[in-house]
């Protein structure tokens, strides 16, 4: 039993290592978490469009994400 419980905790802790994706306001930990296993890294999910995202995540959260990178590639 103890073995299982760290080995959960230290599965939590490494899944909460920040991403660039959880500064973007509106998503969340689950929503990177699931972006992540389907795209498997930020910069897929970057390249990523709108459509696919929409399959994993949603409309209205891939729209949020596809504005947010929209902005950065602006500003730069």
């Amino acid at each position: 039993h103890r073995f299982g419980i760290t080995f959960h905790r230290n599965k939590r802790s490494k899944a909460a290592i920040n991403t660039e994706l959880e500064t973007i306001p509106g998503i969340g930990e689950k929503t990177v978490i699931e972006l992540l296993r389907h795209f498997r890294s930020v910069s897929k999910v970057k390249k990523a469009s709108e459509t696919a995202l929409s399959e994993v995540i949603g409309p209205a959260k891939a729209k949020i994400i596809i504005k947010h990178y929209q902005q950065t590639t602006n500003e730069n």
